[in-house]
């Protein structure tokens, strides 16, 4: 009977990668003949080597390519620019190494991890995106524009928290 060969691409960053193996968990408890490759970054690999994982979750690194994970509030426009421009370079170098023990079936991505998506096109590989938050912060991203329009963002916060004492 034929494993069903996955890759699991987590954004790099807080809030996203334990949700993305969570639903691997999930998925595996469901059906046990399926091989996940968990790519991460090697910073973050050094973050959750150590973590109780299935055995048939696998850790696949793509290289540094992006800022630190500890430093990455100090230009949080930047990291997020580097993560949707250098990450498809190596994810694509990685899905090479993979393809040639196994052919892949399918890629879990989160949704921020637009490379993923693209790669799985070009690869003719089904691509499932997740999106790790909540219903109310997608309700806000995607009527951003509602929200300038009506005069509800920015918001302002000045005096806000003055409590009387």
């Amino acid at each position: 009977m034929r494993i069903c060969h996955v890759v699991a691409l987590p954004y790099p960053g807080r809030g996203h990668i334990n949700p993305m193996m969570n639903l691997c968990k999930l998925v595996l408890s469901r059906q046990s003949r399926i091989l996940i490759i968990f790519a991460v970054t090697e910073e973050w690999l050094g973050f959750i080597a150590n973590e109780t994982k299935p055995d048939n979750v696998r850790f696949a690194t793509v290289p540094n390519v992006i800022p630190s994970e500890l430093d990455r509030a100090k230009d949080f426009p930047g990291f997020l620019e580097a993560v949707f421009t250098k990450m498809e370079a190596p994810f694509e170098k990685l899905m090479d190494e993979i393809e040639v023990e196994t052919p892949v079936s399918a890629i879990i991505s989160d949704t921020y991890m637009r490379c993923a998506v693209d790669v799985g096109n070009g690869r003719n590989i089904p691509v499932a995106t997740v999106y790790p938050m909540s219903a109310s912060v997608f309700r806000d991203f995607h009527h951003h524009e509602l929200l300038v329009k009506n005069g509800h963002f920015p918001v302002e916060l000045s005096g806000a928290f003055n409590c009387p004492v």
